[in-house]
């Protein structure tokens, strides 16, 4: 089977995602449910989240806080 890229790349507990952000785990699984972040489920059904994703995602935070603090 050939080894794909995605299949290596790093996954983010919700805790991990959560001290991120600096928001509680909760607010987290909250944001997956409602369609907010991707999230993939292991085997025993919990959430993880791949990291490229979650840095885009605090990329374009952090533009928009330097936005706003701008004008």
């Amino acid at each position: 089977m050939p080894h794909r890229e995605q299949d290596s790349e790093k996954l983010l507990t919700p805790a991990e995602v959560a001290e991120l952000f600096r928001v509680d785990p909760k607010t987290v699984t909250r944001w997956a449910k409602a369609g907010k972040l991707n999230s993939i489920r292991t085997l025993g059904g919990h959430r993880r989240y791949r990291e490229s994703e979650i840095r885009q995602l605090l990329d374009g935070v952090g533009e928009t806080a330097r936005m706003r603090q701008a004008t």
